[in-house]
């Protein structure tokens, strides 16, 4: 058999493999599929967070994942707020007949000021409506969409004709518990109604205090379960992770005396403790890729672009760390937060453009991460497939 005939039949047959498949360029995820793209509290970037209509634009959207986050009302029901705190991402200051309900409370050893969902019933909860916790999103929503609550969200979920994973979070467990309002047992059961009670089914549950997933699976749950691994903030003169209350261990690390921080998580042994109770990490993005500004002579960061204000826009990004590589060699999967559009919040290596950080992290392996902008992070990734060759 001649050269030709050789290099002619191996084109033919390497046609023949790429039509079914078996060409492709293998991905750097765990599993190998294609990365997740999800929706952080909905379509968050556009309208007011963990509303009814954040939730079905990011369903419109094509995400792959809806994430609320999961707090208790005073009758027990199960709601999508970000924080036990409704002042931060209501309108309930502008509601005369709750003023009385102002008060004083710690969560999670923080003294906050504000109304507390535990104060109000689903019914009072439902007269509230969202705004936007970021001035410089949209204005012109706030105060018009209702609140979420996690079972409305299961009834969009089916009705869409879809396959979604639903990503919940127990969102402060231990203070729930010490307020006679308990998360697990609750969102255990509603999971169950809605079919969704074996590994198998659309569901990732996540939390940052590790007692949280744990009594899940005490409970014989098999879902996935996703520990979240937070810090403070991030040294711009160094590029360091720093670690402040309540940021800086899980809460019921800090009620038991652990004095460990949520870096021990991502050492060897933090992601081998993790594996036992739970099947994958969702760490802050900079713990994967941190950034670091330009130092000028007196010490401080230079605001390189001009603009009166020093932010991430006048960063540079790092060499990656290896968490992902980690994570996958102990068998876990790797979903980062929080992507967004917003310039200020991007280094300036990507110059202005967020495909070009979602492109990057892709890259590197993660098999997930979360949006605020779900559309922007489904076109990076169509892309990133199309550059990968898939």
């Amino acid at each position: 058999m001649n050269h030709f005939v050789r290099t002619a039949m191996a084109t033919s047959l390497l046609a023949a493999l790429a039509a079914c498949g078996s060409t492709e360029n293998p991905l750097p995820t765990l599993d190998g599929k294609a990365p997740m793209v999800l929706a952080h509290r909905g379509a968050s970037g556009a309208l007011p967070e963990e509303t009814v209509e954040a939730y079905a634009k990011a369903i419109d959207m094509g995400a792959d994942a809806i994430e609320p986050d999961v707090v208790s009302t005073k009758d027990g029901v199960l709601i999508a707020r970000h924080d036990p705190n409704l002042a931060y991402s209501t309108d309930v200051a502008q509601h005369p007949e709750f003023a009385s309900r102002k008060r004083t409370m710690h969560v999670d050893g923080e003294l906050q000021e504000g109304w507390f969902a535990g104060d109000f019933t689903l019914a009072e909860i439902k007269t509230l409506g969202g705004i936007s916790t970021d001035a410089q999103r949209p204005r012109e929503f706030n105060g018009k969409y209702r609140i979420a609550t996690i079972q409305e969200i299961i009834d969009m979920i089916k009705k869409s004709g879809r396959t979604i994973a639903l990503y919940p979070e127990t969102k402060n467990p231990t203070f729930h518990r010490q307020q006679g309002l308990p998360l697990e047992d609750k969102l255990l059961a509603l999971l169950a109604n809605a079919g969704w009670s074996d590994r198998s089914a659309p569901v990732y549950i996540q939390s940052f205090e590790p007692g949280s997933l744990k009594y899940m699976r005490s409970k014989g749950s098999t879902l996935k379960m996703v520990q979240l691994i937070d810090a403070d903030d991030v040294d711009l003169t160094t590029g360091k992770l720093t670690y402040a209350a309540p940021y800086d261990r899980p809460y019921d690390w800090a009620q038991a005396g652990d004095t460990r921080l949520f870096s021990a998580m991502v050492t060897p042994a933090g992601l081998a403790e993790i594996k036992t109770y739970a099947d994958g990490i969702g760490p802050w993005k900079r713990y994967i890729v941190s950034v670091k500004g330009s130092v000028g002579a007196d010490g401080k960061v230079a605001d390189l672009n001009g603009d009166g204000k020093v932010n991430e826009a006048d960063t540079a990004t790092l060499p990656a760390t290896t968490l992902v590589d980690d994570a996958h060699r102990a068998g876990l999967f790797v979903h980062p937060y929080t992507f967004r559009n917003e310039k200020r919040r991007l280094a300036g290596d990507y110059k202005g453009d967020p495909k070009a950080e979602y492109k990057q992290f892709f890259t590197l392996g993660v098999d997930g991460l979360f949006s605020d902008f779900a559309d922007t992070a489904l076109a990076a990734r169509a892309e990133f497939l199309q550059e990968w060759g898939r």
